[in-house]
């Protein structure tokens, strides 16, 4: 196929179709032509490997991890596109497409059935309004994945990327976090897009780990504390647990100066541990 990035092939092939995009579904295609070989290459598109995309676009990506791993397969909403991917990617046999909603479909069957044999990643140029949702149901499924490759936009890239304790962190830096490891890749401009966004973009890795886990009760309360305290991020980690778990106060103190954290300090404060420790220490009451 014709250079996926030129931006007359691709307004050629979509006039053909009778294609227009559609900002319901966060849709910005690649033009940039350095971004997707870099997107393959850092995101384990490798032989012997298989890649679960989300979202292919124009196919542009898509085109590139083929070129490197044994198998993609790729889950795209728009059926509008599934003509305009058969031209695209007529190269290529490595390649299934899926038209369905990654929300709703079964992706451990899907990297079941498909992926026999090798170890899978995912990668994707995720649409801004949903990108957290799709990380952490990707993350919460225990999936049998060994990374997440995703562009996403320059603040949330910047929130995801953030240590846990600082200030620039939040509840998905937390949850992020206590699932897998997270680093910025590098970063791409709004220009590198057609339609271009209002907002710069970044491509993060998120690489999964198996050490750290708590059972599931405490787990639930690790998560039921992260999401309550960092509602109200700005009250003391006391005064924010009190009232939306309704923990008694003095109770509350006693088992926080038990494992050394000050009642006073807020949850932005904490470390992944610290947060692990209140979650065993909590458990019980929550």
């Amino acid at each position: 196929m014709e250079n996926l990035t030129n931006i007359n092939v691709i307004k050629s092939i979509l006039e053909k179709h009778g294609f227009s995009f559609s900002k319901g579904l966060g849709q910005n295609f690649l033009i940039n032509p350095d971004i997707c070989p870099k997107i393959a290459e850092m995101g384990n598109a490798a032989p012997g490997n298989g890649i679960l995309e989300i979202g292919t676009g124009f196919g542009t990506l898509t085109a590139e991890l083929a070129k490197r791993a044994d198998k993609v397969v790729a889950i795209e909403i728009d059926t509008r596109l599934l003509p305009i991917l058969d031209e695209t990617l007529c190269d290529f046999n490595n390649v299934k497409i899926i038209n369905d909603d990654v929300m709703k479909c079964d992706i451990k069957k899907i990297i079941t059935d498909e992926f026999a044999g090798m170890d899978v990643s995912v990668c994707a140029n995720l649409p801004y309004y949903i990108t957290s949702p799709i990380i952490m149901m990707l993350l919460e499924n225990n999936l049998p994945i060994k990374s997440i490759t995703v562009m996403v936009q320059k603040e949330a890239a910047q929130r995801l990327c953030a240590k846990v304790g600082s200030r620039e962190s939040g509840a998905i830096t937390v949850a992020v976090n206590y699932y897998a490891d997270v680093k910025k890749l590098f970063s791409v401009s709004r220009g590198s897009f057609m339609p271009a966004p209002n907002v710069d973009s970044a491509v993060i890795r998120i690489d999964l780990k198996d050490a750290g886990k708590l059972d599931k009760e405490t787990e639930d309360a690790f998560f039921k504390i992260v999401k309550y305290a960092f509602a109200q991020r700005r009250k003391t980690l006391l005064n924010s647990l009190s009232a939306k778990m309704n923990i008694d106060k003095d109770k509350l103190v006693t088992i926080l100066e038990s494992i050394n954290i000050n009642p006073s300090v807020r949850v932005e404060q904490l470390d992944i541990n610290q947060l692990k420790s209140l979650a065993v220490s909590l458990k019980a009451v929550i």
